[in-house]
């Protein structure tokens, strides 16, 4: 069975089969309207989400199919203490397909494990995001016309941004892919995932201190965050907060057909001034997120039990009861798992479910 826990669950020919289908999607709505009249949905969303829960159900809602789950776990089980792993046991009688919101890294491979129905990581603490990363690439595609060949700019928070860590591994797949990486010291991108890019021949990255220095060579600037509380020091934050604010007089330094996206919400580093820039692709973003996920449920229940979709098997997988994650935010620190680790080509073993260092 397929699911979504990681980008590179998809091959790249099924990641482009998504793509190319949610753009059939946009041209022909009529034609997909009740193509999933019997389909339910069911949304379990451990933390709060606006967009992205009702990116889901407004999805299956375009596809005919009904949604259900909750959008607070105080209000489930989960409040009496059960786990994820029976809540998804219960859930999967009940649905067709799940997707999954959790503050805790690692929650949908946990769920992954023991569902009888497609699991969708709708997004686990800082860990990632792969249906943003969908839409991503379909606003890309949408706003440029490709996606080999671009320069993208990342820029704000490279260190905690799951967005950020989702699109560049699957940018990976993809031919001749310049990345720029535009943030302050303490938010620069984490080195596991530098050594994914580098270990990738197809993928060049440089790092900048400021937007200035890269917004002119960019196809795609991708803009994030600068969160104040994660700096020690305030006089730090005050000093370099607006290099990393998108305005126009910085837009003027950018190419004429240069698309901004924003996973949003945003707060102050992209000025409302901005809004009207034919290139401020965000909220049109948002829109295609709908698309993207009406795709994917299509195609995760077309591949349900069809063997040539299969989840990869990954090289240096082992269980080592042994081993333990430290990270506090990763879901094998709360819960009774299998202790699951990763050895990569440079000898650092991993968890599974969060990738922190062992």
């Amino acid at each position: 069975m397929k699911h979504l826990i990681d980008p590179t669950d998809l091959t790249k020919k099924e990641t482009d089969q998504i793509i190319a289908l949610a753009g059939d999607m946009i041209a022909n709505k009529e034609k997909y309207r009740e193509s999933q009249r019997y389909g339910k949905l069911a949304t379990l969303f451990y933390e709060p989400s606006t967009r992205t829960r009702l990116s889901f159900t407004s999805a299956m809602m375009e596809l005919g199919g009904k949604v259900l789950g909750f959008s607070d776990a105080k209000n489930s089980s989960v409040a009496k203490g059960e786990t994820v792993q029976d809540t998804v046991r219960v859930v999967g009688a009940f649905a067709d397909v799940i997707a999954m919101r959790h503050n805790l890294e690692g929650a949908p491979l946990a769920a992954a494990q023991v569902s009888p129905v497609p699991i969708i990581n709708a997004g686990d603490g800082s860990h990632s995001h792969p249906t943003q990363t969908l839409t991503d690439l379909l606003t890309i595609f949408r706003e440029l016309g490709h996606i080999d060949g671009i320069t993208i700019g990342f820029c704000g928070d490279l260190k905690f941004g799951r967005t950020v860590h989702s699109l560049i591994k699957a940018l990976s797949r993809y031919e001749d892919i310049n990345v720029v990486l535009i943030a302050p010291e303490e938010l620069r991108l984490p080195d596991y995932i530098k050594q994914d890019v580098c270990d990738c021949k197809s993928l060049t990255f440089r790092e900048v201190s400021t937007i200035e220095e890269a917004i002119g060579d960019l196809d795609v600037l991708y803009m994030t965050r600068v969160q104040k509380e994660r700096f020690l020091d305030e006089d730090e934050f005050d000093r370099v907060k607006d290099s990393f604010v998108l305005d126009k007089e910085k837009m003027k330094l950018a190419k004429p057909k240069m698309a901004v996206l924003h996973p949003l919400p945003r707060v102050n580093e992209i000025l409302p001034e901005v809004d009207s820039d034919h290139r401020a692709a965000y909220f049109r973003q948002v829109e295609n997120g709908k698309f993207v996920r009406m795709a994917l449920i299509t195609k995760l229940l077309e591949w349900r039990d069809n063997p040539a979709h299969a989840m990869p098997v990954h090289k240096g997988v082992f269980e080592d009861a042994s081993l333990l994650c430290h990270n506090r935010k990763c879901i094998s620190c709360h819960e009774p798992l299998p202790h699951l680790f990763k050895k990569g080509a440079d000898g650092v073993v991993r968890c599974c479910y969060c990738d922190a260092k062992v």
